[in-house]
């Protein structure tokens, strides 16, 4: 059983009701290689960092919150940022992600929500359409504005074996599904011939479908999913481990048989635990809207979508338990339940209030090669404002954020990893059915 400690956040600045400008907070962040029944907090006084026991998903570490006096404190520890517009004359709708496959630099892949994936080469910036690699808008459900193709990723080993995977919205009934498609023998595109159903999760509203799709440093799949949509969690599929609604999950796809397309790995958190699914690694989260892996630290980052208040950053570790419904952020959900602080939450990282966003999109830390001063750096954007910030995590030390980009006409909708280590925005322009377009991150020279 996990153990119930009481957490002691460290405020960057106040986050009440009516507290206005940044409202960003950090926590410290002690992780230990360890079971997963060994969670435990260390008694900390209210003006200490709390310290929290837990077991992350590789690499032991500290996430350590820098002390300053508000959220401005020294920003040039995160220098300016400009965006670079690649591909200006290319026609995109929606685009949600974009990806690179192993061994294919040149190429970006991009999915389009309304089902279609297409490849850009990087040679030709002006082109005004993609190669389609993929076109199943047939298949995809796309209708409301949270459904449709939300993720893509490729096999670590996708130069041998071609498996790509796609996690997608489809219909009778309303559910989400993750697939692994092969690719053609011409590797121009992907066989829909080939598609494998691997999972299929009802959902039973249109809203809250997650979703980012990845392979771990474990090579493990990751997937999140939302808590199954309309407000305030009504199944409370938050602290349901019956439902794989509102958690993330990780799956052996190397590893299947004859009777399941994938098998459970024996280190997931709860494959001892009566009546919970056993594919869980972490759980109480509203929306995940994108997550990714610390290409240095191995560390899990994710970006969890808030309801009336607040959005949060968090580190995801094995086992853990992020609050939702009883919390949004730190702070107790307006619904007035009770007990919010008697179960062993982990608290966010980082957290905004709606005075400076209303839907984060979580990001990457930067670790690529052409920017020396951003590395390190995890980028991350909210959505509805357009705005982007960076928040320094280096040595294990997270810093205080910094906001990049200010509120903008561009709805930030993910951020890609190439395979350099560099980093591209996707976004919807000047409103959620405007023109989609591609953008680079790069340093101030």
């Amino acid at each position: 059983m996990q153990s119930k400690p009481q957490i002691s956040p460290v405020h960057f600045a106040p986050t009440n009701k009516t507290s206005r400008g940044h409202t960003f907070v950090a926590l410290a962040l002690f992780a230990l290689v360890q079971a997963f029944t060994a969670i435990t907090l260390a008694q900390t006084d209210t003006t200490q960092l709390a310290q929290i026991s837990v077991a992350p998903i590789i690499a032991p570490g500290t996430v350590v919150v820098e002390k300053s006096p508000n959220a401005q404190q020294d920003p040039a520890r995160v220098p300016a940022i400009q965006l670079v517009r690649i591909f200006p004359n290319l026609a995109l709708r929606r685009p949600i992600q974009v990806v690179q496959a192993p061994g294919e630099p040149n190429n970006l892949y991009v999915v389009e929500q309304a089902g279609r994936i297409l490849r850009l080469d990087q040679s030709n910036d002006q082109v005004k359409s993609g190669e389609v690699f993929l076109d199943m808008r047939k298949q995809v459900n796309s209708t409301n504005n949270e459904e449709g193709l939300l993720s893509i990723c490729f096999h670590p080993k996708y130069a041998d074996n071609g498996f790509v995977y796609l996690y997608y919205s489809a219909t009778q009934p309303r559910r989400s599904v993750l697939s692994q498609f092969h690719v053609g023998a011409d590797r121009k595109t992907l066989d829909m011939e080939s598609e494998k159903k691997i999972l299929e999760v009802e959902q039973p509203y249109p809203n809250h479908n997650g979703g980012t799709v990845l392979f771990g440093p474990d090579g493990m799949l990751y997937l999140s999913l939302g808590d199954g949509g309309a407000a305030n969690d009504p199944h409370g599929n938050g602290q349901n481990l019956a439902t794989l609604l509102a958690s993330i999950i990780r799956i052996d796809v190397s590893q299947v048989t004859k009777d399941s397309p994938y098998t459970i790995p024996s280190d997931n958190p709860f494959v001892a635990t009566k009546g919970a699914r056993k594919e869980i690694w972490a759980y109480g989260l509203r929306n995940v809207w994108r997550m990714s892996f610390d290409r240095e630290t191995k560390l899990l980052w994710a970006g969890d979508v808030g309801q009336d208040q607040f959005e949060e950053i968090d580190v995801i570790v094995k086992g853990g338990n992020y609050g939702w419904n009883m919390r949004e952020g730190l702070h107790a959900f307006s619904s007035g339940q009770k007990g919010e602080f008697g179960t062993a939450y982990i608290d966010p990282v980082l957290e905004y209030s709606h005075n400076d966003g209303v839907s984060v999109t979580g990001g990457y830390v930067y670790r690529g090669e052409k920017y020396a001063e951003l590395k390190g750096v995890y980028f991350f954007a909210d959505y509805g404002y357009g705005i982007i910030w960076g928040a320094r995590c280096q040595n294990l030390k997270l810093g205080a954020p910094r906001k990049l980009i200010h509120r903008s006409a561009h709805l930030w909708s993910s951020f890609g990893e190439m395979l350099d280590g560099e980093l591209v925005l996707c976004s919807f322009d000047g409103g959620e059915r405007g023109p989609g377009s591609l953008w680079k991150i790069q340093g101030v020279k």
